[in-house]
């Protein structure tokens, strides 16, 4: 039986992904090498933070089914997780595993092969206290190792919905990480990237830090570049603060999210920072290492934003040293506080606010790779040909796959 799985979303799913192929693989199950082949049954790994990630899950839904209108279609990930009666309404939809049930994806599936009895496999994600089943914990970006390390998030920004679709924090514990780390070296890899659903949360349920952590891995022999994934901007310590801008071996690439530039829509997001807060930290950051790229998140439309809100937002990222965005309209998500709330901003709107803020995000790039001409960088080789140097521009080049090299930026 031949299984295709599709992943949609974040490097948690491309993570969880692997882990379910895994799992089918020690069953006996052969994987399609590629999303289009034909397949027996189709694992779709969906994503739910926003209403057009929710659009585009179903519509792999779609293909899977028109592609072999006789497999069988399991839907699992945190669309599954949050709304299961709703994709298990679906009629192309033959199975659905929440985010909780996701390491026992193999024998789920085998019961319902024999059976063909119960459609939905979701349990309450709260109820998790830890991680399922790390004996394969890292996911491979061509030849660069993330590993996951954290997962779950103990903070509820009234719009986000990700709390309720990847439960509480619960951390690998430093020893595993540690071995993980050490093999990695081992096998050759001298770039390593930490990941998480909200990396700067890891250890708070076994009583360490991500401080901690990294404290010990920077010891490990082998390893010249650990990389870390999104940063929430209040919960970078003093202590962490000072690691990241002292320590070589951390990556000069840090992605803070902002949300909004805006203290009153901050407040309304429950962020739990201000304005200053956050520009202060990013200038702390790039006096202290000046090649470090910033990358952040930007939500436009949230309701009630005015135009002085969002004009507040652009003059800020304008001013801020900031090498890159992610902007995102707002779309109402289930459970949420601010789904609930009054002054929603219309698509128009928004649509022009995302057009004026990407126009910018492409200028703030132009001027940081300006910034680094002529600069000696690090980098890692993803691929034959492809770079990415260690304050996260993509460039060409030669060199080993899962090296770390010197390049001058021209």
């Amino acid at each position: 039986m031949k299984i295709s799985l599709i992943t949609l979303g974040c490097r948690s799913n491309y993570f969880d992904t692997e882990l379910m192929a895994h799992r089918f693989r020690v069953k006996g199950y052969e994987i399609a090498p590629s999303d289009e082949e034909l397949a027996d049954v189709y694992v779709i790994n969906t994503c739910t933070v926003t209403s057009e990630a929710d659009r585009s899950s179903r519509q792999a839904i779609y293909r899977a089914k028109r592609k072999n209108p006789n497999a069988v279609v399991v839907v699992t990930g945190c669309y599954a997780q949050v709304s299961p009666e709703t994709l298990a309404g679906l009629k192309e939809v033959d199975l659905v595993v929440g985010n909780s049930e996701k390491h026992r994806i193999g024998e789920i599936l085998e019961e319902f092969l024999e059976r063909r009895g119960k459609k939905v496999y979701v349990e309450n994600i709260f109820k998790q206290s830890t991680l399922e089943s790390f004996d394969l914990f890292t996911y491979f970006e061509k030849a660069r190792p993330f590993l996951k390390v954290q997962e779950g998030c103990n903070k509820f920004c009234t719009f986000c919905v990700i709390p309720f679709a990847r439960g509480k924090v619960r951390s690998v514990s430093p020893q595993r990480v540690l071995e993980g780390v050490k093999l990695l070296a081992e096998r050759g890899f001298q770039e390593v990237v930490l990941s998480g659903t909200q990396l700067t949360q890891y250890g708070w349920d076994i009583g360490t830090s991500l401080s901690e952590l990294l404290i010990e891995l920077l010891k490990i022999e082998g390893i010249e570049l650990i990389r870390l994934s999104s940063m929430h901007p209040s919960e970078v310590t003093e202590e962490l603060l000072e690691i990241i801008t002292s320590e070589e071996k951390i990556a000069p690439h840090f992605h803070l999210s902002l949300q909004s530039g805006s203290n009153r829509i901050l407040e309304l997001m429950e962020r739990g920072y201000k304005v200053e807060n956050y520009a202060k930290l990013v200038e702390q950051i790039v006096k202290k290492r000046p090649i470090t790229a910033i990358g952040t998140d930007i939500i436009v439309g949230f309701p009630s934003e005015t135009e002085e809100d969002f004009w507040e937002t652009y003059r800020l990222l304008q001013e801020l040293p900031i090498a890159y965005m992610h902007v995102f309209p707002y779309s109402d998500r289930p459970f949420t506080k601010a789904s609930k709330m009054e002054g929603k901003v219309s698509s128009a709107i928004k649509e022009e606010r995302v057009k004026i803020l990407k126009e910018l995000d492409e200028l703030k790039r132009g001027e940081f790779y300006r910034k680094n001409i002529g600069r000696e960088l690090r980098a890692v080789v993803l691929e034959e040909g492809r770079l990415l140097t260690e304050n996260y521009i993509h460039i060409k080049g030669a060199g080993k796959p899962g090296k770390v090299t010197r390049v001058v930026l021209e």
